[in-house]
């Protein structure tokens, strides 16, 4: 096994990234981000943006799944061949791209983007797809890990309040390349649950690292607690 997936086997990695417009949306902010998790355990960082990612490359040796999310399609993680090379010469290890079927803007095939990645980059990809059909083609299509990251945010695709651990147990049992399990992971159950089910990998974002949103779900919870007036 790649050593890269090896040192990821059974562990936890966590997205570090900020919404647009948002107090923490800033690059030495997300480095600094990268460093606390990595200090509580995270065996690897998950990070979109290049600055982002050059940052994190030089503060930390741990394996580097990165993306760049750019403009307004359907697809925008690392929508293009460009995008992936841009995000390789930052600095990740592994290179994280929209896995689905849907028309790539530059009118690549995911698998004329994926062998050309490997072969002008020398990383790894990471195919994030929605659907156990796009998972089995994205492992056709030569992607060396598949993520369940988009389940949910496809309009074809199921979403539910909490990660698609069916579609983690489908293609951890199906394909023949790693199956990470991303998305909507929340609590440390259902990451436990993930591994369980035969992901490689759990990456845990939003629960972790974005402050906002964890706010908003305390803040939900005892509002939703008080008695009527």
């Amino acid at each position: 096994m790649n050593p890269l997936l090896a040192a990821l086997r059974g562990r936890l990695v966590v997205s570090c990234q900020a919404y647009p417009g948002e107090p923490m949306r800033d690059p030495d902010t997300m480095r600094r981000v990268a460093e606390a998790v990595a200090a509580g355990g995270a065996a690897g960082i998950r990070a979109q943006g290049l600055e982002d990612l050059r940052r994190i490359r030089a503060a930390l040796d741990l394996p580097l799944i990165g993306l760049w999310k750019d403009g307004d399609g359907d697809v925008f993680i690392t929508p293009t061949l460009e995008h992936a090379l841009e995000v390789a010469a930052a600095g990740a290890d592994i290179v994280a791209l929209d896995g689905t079927g849907r028309p790539r803007p530059d009118g690549r095939t995911l698998t004329e983007t994926v062998r050309t990645v490997r072969e002008r980059s020398g990383r790894l990809v990471m195919a994030d797809v929605s659907t156990y059909d796009e998972g089995v083609a994205a492992a056709e299509a030569g992607a060396d890990i598949v993520g369940t990251t988009l389940s949910g945010y496809t309009p074809y695709s199921r979403r539910g309040p909490g990660p698609d651990l069916d579609l983690v147990a489908l293609l951890s049992l199906d394909l023949p390349v790693p199956v990470i399990a991303e998305g909507r992971v929340h609590t440390t159950g259902q990451a436990a649950e993930a591994l369980r089910l035969g992901a490689h990998a759990v990456v845990v974002g939003t629960a972790i690292t974005h402050s906002t949103s964890i706010a908003r779900w305390f803040a939900a919870a005892l509002e939703d607690a008080l008695p009527p007036d």
